[in-house]
């Protein structure tokens, strides 16, 4: 296909779905829009439940099979939908994050690609966007136990078309700290628990970011404070305050491991409690898949400095990679937008890949 008819197809695919709503919770009509879109060309679709859609070849055969995977729900609007093209991107709610993407899967899949050097199935699903105990991808693995057969996940967030291999582990947490209320003209008949919490956040910030390599690429732990509460008025002094944790760890690193070191930082000024613990997912940057993917595009190879699904599909046992047109500089802004000339990289070296992967 000329690469302008390209362009101009998977920009205007780009643009009829973001002009559908899919914020979370809400991915029920594109769902429905992209069963039909395929259905109407001809390909194969499974609607799995719960706005999950699979499409193309889930079994494993003689070739080895490589899902796509995207999600369908994008973060709340901000005034930028209905989308619009103009200079060369396709801008409105998602356009990066990730629906760009989406359009790349179902152009490839109404082609056809794959069956010459890999088989590709396609894996939409919703609430990515949500904590981890809401999405609807981990339930989806565990009622379609042939996905479980890939011999590759390329999850298709923004990455610039960058492959990045692994991902960051992501705990939030609440810090409380209790102290004495008391009168403000009298405070050392009381206990402040702002005061409290302001040793125990100096504390935590004076831990500097430590770099962990694996596979030649380095991934940087880090720790925040994102929220602070605390006090009822102006003239008492606060008996509890509140902190937000954020704590993003390295690969290698298990999920019980992380807590408890988050737990040896914040447990001497405060009580912490864990409310989320997305886990970390291995490197997998020398699987051969994944150098073949990063060989037939010219493709850096990098670390993925956040969390992605790629961590759901590895708890299953799966190798998995990011790979997408998307920015992630572009992701949740106001004036988000994808670039169709990375929209038609990303569509052409997933078709080079199919046919020529090792």
């Amino acid at each position: 296909m000329p690469p302008a008819l390209l362009a101009q197809r998977l920009a205007d695919r780009t643009l009829a779905l973001v002009d559908v709503p899919s914020e979370s919770r809400d991915e029920a009509a594109l769902a429905e829009r992209i069963q039909q879109v395929l259905r109407d060309g001809g390909v194969a679709v499974t609607d799995s439940g719960d706005t999950c859609v699979l499409a193309g070849t889930l079994e494993r055969g003689p070739r080895p099979l490589v899902l796509l995977a995207g999600h369908l729900d994008t973060v709340p609007a901000q005034g930028n939908r209905p989308g619009r093209r103009e200079a060369g991107a396709v801008h409105g709610l998602g356009a990066s994050d990730m629906k760009g993407a989406v359009a790349v899967m179902v152009e490839l899949a109404l082609a056809g690609a794959g069956g010459d050097a890999v088989d590709l199935g396609y894996v939409f699903f919703g609430r990515e966007e949500l904590a981890v105990a809401e999405s609807a991808l981990t339930p989806l693995l565990a009622r379609e136990p042939g996905l479980l057969e890939a011999d590759l996940v390329v999850m298709m967030e923004p990455t610039a078309n960058a492959v990045q291999a692994g991902c960051l582990g992501n705990i939030n947490a609440t810090w409380t700290f209790h102290g004495r209320s008391g009168h403000s003209a009298r405070p050392w008949l009381a206990d402040n628990a702002v005061h409290r919490a302001g040793a125990g956040i100096a504390a935590l910030a004076a831990r500097e970011p430590v770099e962990h390599a694996f596979e030649g690429l380095t991934f940087t732990e880090v720790v925040s404070i994102t929220r602070v509460a605390g006090g009822i008025a102006g003239n008492v002094v606060p008996d509890e305050a509140r902190a937000h944790v954020n704590y993003r760890y390295p690969p290698g690193l298990a999920g019980a491991e992380a807590e408890a070191r988050l737990h040896g930082w914040c447990s001497p000024f405060g009580a912490l409690t864990i409310d989320s613990n997305a886990p970390s997912a291995p490197v997998t940057a020398n699987d051969p898949l994944v150098r073949a993917l990063a060989e037939v595009g010219g493709l850096a190879v990098e670390p993925k400095q956040a969390w992605t699904p790629i961590a759901e599909f590895a708890a299953h046992g799966l190798s998995a990679v990011n790979f997408g047109p998307g920015d992630p500089a572009m992701a949740h802004r106001r004036d988000e937008r994808v670039e169709e000339a990375a929209l038609v990289r990303a569509y052409e070296t997933l078709a080079a890949f199919a046919g020529a992967a090792a």
